[in-house]
């Protein structure tokens, strides 16, 4: 008979996850080795091992379960906000809210992604799509005179937004809160002021 899984499991696995994200944002998912990964889980490398196969699994873990929350955020505003003046506002606060709590998990997803193998970085890459299609269906709800545009735009909103942990420094003058406006702002009137092509 198998051996069951200790109640402990899946609090360990997600503190390896954890530890794992930001040792591999820090230094790099090529330059991050498992004995690194070990020492910082507190585990053996054969303790680790009884977790996950390889790093691999490490870095597909980490960017696919990062990109169905922010999935699962565009979900929930669609399921909330029909009005669109309100629906695109709402998905850029709550990005950027999102983003705040999982800065390790994100710069992984945008950096590391590459790494993986064709499987693992199609499953990851298509469930990105489908978050790129909800601010896209956002904005032309919004202007519908744009929607032959939403998707560029929509990614120049990405750009906005996913690069914010490469210069944003919490505990400033600025937080959080205070920046997603910013960001919408710029966007709402600026971006979609545009005229049709």
């Amino acid at each position: 008979m198998a051996r069951g899984r200790a109640s402990g499991y899946p609090g360990q696995r997600a503190a390896i996850l954890a530890a794992s994200a930001r040792l591999f944002a820090q230094h790099g998912f090529a330059a991050t080795s498992m004995n690194q990964l070990a020492q910082a889980c507190g585990l053996s490398k054969p303790a680790l091992y009884h977790y996950f196969a390889d790093k691999d699994a490490l870095l597909a873990e980490i960017a696919e379960a990062h990109v169905r929350q922010l999935l699962a955020v565009v979900r929930d505003v669609e399921a909330a906000c029909a009005d669109p003046a309100a629906r695109l506002p709402l998905l850029i606060r709550r990005f950027v809210e999102e983003y705040a709590g999982a800065q390790d998990a994100h710069r992984v997803l945008t950096e590391d992604v590459r790494f993986l193998d064709d499987a693992r970085r199609t499953r990851i890459l298509d469930i990105e799509r489908e978050v790129v299609a909800g601010f896209a269906d956002a904005i032309a709800a919004l202007r519908p005179q744009l929607a032959g545009r939403a998707k560029p735009l929509a990614m120049l909103l990405f750009g906005m937004i996913n690069w914010l942990f490469t210069w944003f420094r919490p505990g400033g003058r600025l937080d959080y809160a205070a920046l997603a406006p910013l960001v919408a702002d710029l966007f709402l009137h600026g971006a979609l002021n545009m005229g049709p092509e």
